[in-house]
């Protein structure tokens, strides 16, 4: 089954120095038929405006990846870690027993990136953080394969059983999606047709009871895809 998620139809919000398209209902956004995709519960398109960012605020019991799509993204934690990350370079937080932290664009250039929230297989699990600076060329051409759960091997581990994947590339990809498993596809830059469907920059596609993973872009495009076990 295929479900396209036109970026016209999710929710956003504009407050100056912030422009977000969310996914699942998020802040003011609040749709009671759109709360989560199995264990992801939240990815927001974000647009940080220069010399500005997300002041310091606690989460807990969520499993929290930042992607950056363009410009550069400074963290900063109350557990002593800071870090500045540029396009295609991952982060990730595991935030389990309660973290503060701080998100902002110190550059010149807005910042785009996807933050996606995927909810732990139980609560109070301890905090991890760490991030990865992946190069373009480990994405050109290929699925990479960018983060899995703890007993799988991508450069980044989480507590919840998914796989996140990122390619760009203007050639034909397949992805075989094992039998139990549901995705969801995020049309990050380009054009492309999947399974026949096209969509366009910011749009997404839920794929359940799918054997395969058709990606055919229309030119160089930039996509993510998030592989979940199919709720019971």
């Amino acid at each position: 089954m295929l479900k396209k998620l036109p970026k016209e139809n999710m929710g956003t919000s504009n407050l100056g120095w912030l422009q977000s398209r969310f996914h699942f209902s998020f802040a003011q956004y609040r749709n009671p038929e759109n709360i989560n995709f199995g264990v992801l519960r939240v990815l927001n398109d974000d647009i940080v405006h220069p010399k500005s960012g997300f002041e310091m605020h606690p989460h807990n019991d969520m499993e929290i990846i930042s992607y950056v799509v363009n410009g550069a993204i400074t963290h900063k934690d109350s557990m002593g870690n800071e870090e500045t990350l540029y396009r295609g370079e991952v982060q990730y937080m595991s935030a389990g027993t309660g973290v503060m932290h701080s998100e902002y664009n110190h550059g010149d250039e807005d910042l785009r990136l996807l933050q996606i929230w995927i909810y732990p297989p139980k609560k109070a699990l301890p905090t991890l953080y760490g991030s990865h600076r992946f190069s373009s060329e480990q994405r050109a051409d290929k699925l990479l394969h960018v983060v899995s759960s703890q007993d799988r091997n991508a450069p980044i581990k989480i507590y919840q059983d998914v796989d996140i994947f990122v390619c760009e590339t203007a050639n034909h990809m397949e992805y075989n999606i094992q039998e139990g498993k549901q995705v969801y596809f995020v049309l990050i830059e380009g054009l492309a047709s999947i399974n026949g469907i096209e969509l366009s920059q910011g749009d997404a596609m839920e794929l359940k009871e799918e054997k395969i993973l058709h990606v055919s872009p229309q030119m160089l495009t930039h996509f993510l895809f998030i592989v979940m076990n199919t709720p019971n």
